[in-house]
This record gives C-alpha cells, sequence and structure tokens, in this order.
C-alpha cells in the first residue's frame, strides 16, 4: 500500500518528524529512509531510541494517526495504480491488500480506491509475523480462497518483495531500478502505468518480465 499504490512515503516522513521533535529530539531524511518497509512496532521502537518518550505502541498509534490525517487530506496517487485497479475490479480478479500498515490507515486507502478494489485486508496489526516473514502473503491467499502460487503480489520494498517469494506468489517490484533488486525470477517494472491485467496474467502462467528494458 504505502509506496505502491499511494505515495504516503512523505506523509510517513512528516510523522516521524513532527513526533520526534515534539519529544526534544531530531530526525533526518536519512533515518526516515532506514524505516521503509519496517513494520510499526520495529519502527516505534528506533523513534523510541531517537528521543520518543511514549511506549511503542502509543508511539506507533500516533503515527498512524498523523499519517490517516494526510492522507485524508489528499496523498497522491502512484501512475497507474488508480486505473490498475479499476481494472482488476472490472475483469472480476479478487485481490487482497497486504501492509503492515494497521487497519485504521488501510481502511483509509482502501475507501479511496475505486469501488470492488479489494476483497480481503491483511494488516500489520493483525498478524503474528510480519514482512519479510511469508505470513501475511499466505494470509491473503487463504482469504481469498486461492493458492497463494496462482497469485501475483505486487511490492515497491526488497521487505515486502521477500515476504512475497517467501510465500510463493510470484512477485513484481515497482519502483527505479536502482531501487527494485534484480532478482532470480522477480518481474520488475519502474511504475504500474505500464502494467495492466495482460501484463499481470503472463506473471501468473510462469513469465518473468522486466519492463525496465526493451
Amino acid at each position: 500500500m504505502d509506496g505502491t499504490l499511494v505515495d504516503t512515503e512523505p506523509c510517513w516522513i512528516a510523522a516521524e518528524q513532527e513526533l520526534v521533535e515534539a519529544h526534544g529530539g531530531s530526525w533526518s531524511h536519512e533515518q526516515a529512509v532506514q524505516l521503509f518497509g519496517l513494520p510499526l512496532a520495529a519502527a516505534a521502537e528506533v523513534l523510541r531510541e531517537a528521543g520518543v518518550g511514549l511506549p511503542a505502541e502509543q508511539v506507533a498509534t500516533a503515527l498512524v494517526s498523523r499519517v490517516i490525517a494526510q492522507v485524508e487530506a489528499g496523498a497522491p496517487w502512484q501512475p497507474g495504480a488508480r486505473e490498475l485497479l479499476a481494472e482488476l475490479a472490472e475483469r472480476g480478479v479478487p485481490c487482497a491488500l497486504v501492509t503492515m500498515s494497521y487497519r485504521a490507515l488501510a481502511e483509509t486507502v482502501v475507501g479511496m480506491c475505486p469501488p470492488g478494489s479489494f476483497a480481503a485486508l491483511v494488516c500489520g496489526d493483525e498478524v503474528t509475523h510480519h514482512k519479510p516473514h511469508a505470513e501475511p502473503y499466505l494470509r491473503a491467499a487463504e482469504h481469498l480462497g486461492v493458492d497463494v502460487r496462482r497469485c501475483v503480489a505486487i511490492e515497491d520494498s526488497l521487505t515486502g518483495i521477500t515476504s512475497a517469494r517467501a510465500a510463493g506468489a510470484a512477485t513484481l517490484g515497482v519502483g527505479p531500478g536502482g531501487r527494485v533488486p534484480v532478482l532470480p525470477g522477480l518481474s520488475r517494472t519502474p511504475s504500474l502505468a505500464l502494467v495492466d491485467v495482460g501484463t499481470l496474467a503472463r506473471m501468473a502462467a510462469g513469465d518473468v518480465l522486466d519492463l525496465h528494458v526493451g
């Protein structure tokens, strides 16, 4: 969700900086980047080390509240994301949202998606093992009632890519070439604007695609 569907990374950075500075600490962009893809509980511990004098769960809740407010004010969609969701819904392809953000934020984003985009949500406050563990994607496939090996996962972080591949899903890494690693069996694209249902069908059938080339 974060970074794949909506560009919430600036929202998270702003929320982290606001919270750390409110507790007398300092927070850099470089520190914020290190948290991308981490479970909220782990990110909360890092912020506590940076000076936030709250229990980890309160840190996580405070961050989510700040990010929700920014998303509701208009977080930008990633290119091609809404169009792909709309096409998948129109074609009747069941989808699950797998995010390590908490359900409150996930439901906010889902409410902004084209109708019928997601048949299930797997959220960070509802799993035992977070990404990069396989559990989130295994749960998603279970909720959809399908074999995970017939699923295509779309991810923008190495943590998420690792989780999806560990579960056995065909995986598409989205982002600039330097951000998405070249790994055996991993499909890649610089943008969802280059992806449609046909692209995902080819991946589900076993093709490995690299839309960074050709």
